[in-house]
């Protein structure tokens, strides 16, 4: 059995960093996940004036409920999806000040409008400075006094989740009517985080009511990232191996855990306790149709094994991995069909073939889930490579040479 400690998770660091930054006090974080996507968030707060100190395996936020220190200020969120939809939100809730935010291409691709519109609702002063609905963007910041408003968030959940967690610094607080929501654990994943710096968001349905009244500084420590946990995972069913990642159990707050279950579906044995989940597996895999909506990350991870499963994949309802980094269905289907896999896809769904896998370059697409995802691939199929290996970086700097050292450690049975 191979003991693999996973970063920690993106998701829980950025919401984290929001909430601290928001929380009267000085929070420290433990074990936050050190990457360009986390790198840019905290880059982003101390352009707003926050005080940000960050140790090797700790970070310390000192918050202010009151909004950014700076008046004005220009951020630059680099590729970060939860950088350039939480910070605006955070630094709308300002008495006053101007605040510019910008992308990289990547990112200025992606979609702002359901939360941007949603600000707008709320009386922000908002202008895209661009294409209408996509950075770059300008706050006129003048406080934000709250009330009631309908969210789509079926493109992101991460429209829904900066709204939660604005919705404690208005005056009002918030109470929001969300009409189709994806990725729903993400949703669950805050507000456990919100109730952990002392604010109880109320659910009834797809009603969220959000009091005012501010969040408490804690010391918060960050959970593995279950996403990134999943090649590995994926890379034990794959290989006939077992892997142990310890602080992802039962009592783990990401949704993406869930991508366990579908291994077990395909044959692998999954134990999971109080405080680590154990994948172990004889290398067969069998085929199965799976709706991936709540846990879309870990799409490429199982279409990157599926060739090798003794009968079809298909994944269905994840028309949402279309507006990640990239069009992350189509660059899976590009990637197997130039391994040469029968792949046939939908607008919201991707059903791949068993075969024989050949080598090929990875068109990467610059998104660091598709090269981690055929990276579990290469196990099998010896020989692959990648146009852009480095964009890895976004989530996992050192993943190559982690993963790396995994496979030579698993393979002398350790």
């Amino acid at each position: 059995m191979t003991v693999i400690d996973i970063p920690g998770s993106k998701s829980v660091t950025a919401r984290a960093l929001f909430l601290a930054a928001a929380a009267d006090g000085t929070t420290t974080l433990l074990r936050p996940l050190h990457s360009d996507d986390t790198e840019g968030f905290t880059e982003g707060l101390t352009r707003l004036g926050y005080a940000v100190v960050r140790e090797p395996d700790r970070w310390h936020i000192e918050g202010r409920p009151s909004g950014p220190a700076a008046a004005d200020a220009e951020v630059h969120c680099r590729d970060g999806a939860t950088t350039a939809r939480f910070l605006p939100t955070l630094a709308a809730a300002a008495a006053s000040g101007t605040y510019r935010f910008d992308a990289s291409a990547q990112m200025r691709r992606r979609p702002l409008a359901p939360l941007t519109e949603a600000l707008r609702t709320l009386g922000v002063d908002l202008r895209h400075d661009g294409a209408e609905g996509h950075h770059p963007l300008t706050i006129q910041a003048s406080g934000v006094k709250g009330g009631g408003l309908t969210l789509d968030a079926g493109e992101s959940s991460q429209y829904l989740t900066a709204l939660l967690m604005l919705g404690p610094l208005t005056a009002e607080g918030l109470r929001i009517e969300v009409t189709e929501l994806v990725s729903a654990p993400y949703v669950e994943i805050t507000l456990a985080m919100m109730r952990g710096f002392g604010v109880e968001v109320v659910r009834e349905g797809n009603t969220f009511t959000v009091p005012p009244g501010g969040y408490r500084a804690t010391t918060y420590a960050i959970e593995p990232d279950a996403s990134t946990a999943s090649y590995f995972f994926a890379a034990a069913a794959l290989t006939g191996r077992e892997v142990t990642v310890p602080g992802l159990g039962t009592g783990a707050l990401q949704g993406d855990l869930r991508f366990t279950e579908v291994l077990r579906r395909m044959g692998a044995d999954v134990r999971t306790t109080s405080d680590s989940t154990t994948v172990r597996s004889d290398g067969r895999l069998a085929g199965l149709t799976v709706n991936m909506r709540d846990i879309s990350d870990t799409m490429p991870t199982l279409a990157a094994i599926a060739p090798y499963a003794s009968s079809p994949v298909r994944i269905e309802d994840v028309a949402n991995t279309r507006v990640k980094e990239c069009d992350r269905l189509e660059a899976c289907a590009q990637n197997l069909r130039s391994m040469g896999i029968t792949v046939r896809t939908g607008p919201d769904w991707i059903e791949i073939h068993p075969g024989t896998p050949r080598p090929t370059e990875i068109a990467t697409h610059g998104d660091h889930r598709i090269v981690m995802s055929f990276a579990v691939a290469g196990l099998r199929t010896p020989g692959m490579s990648y146009d852009d290996p480095g964009c890895v970086r976004k989530t996992f700097p050192r993943f190559h040479e982690e993963f790396a050292a995994f496979v030579e450690r698993s393979s002398a049975g350790e």
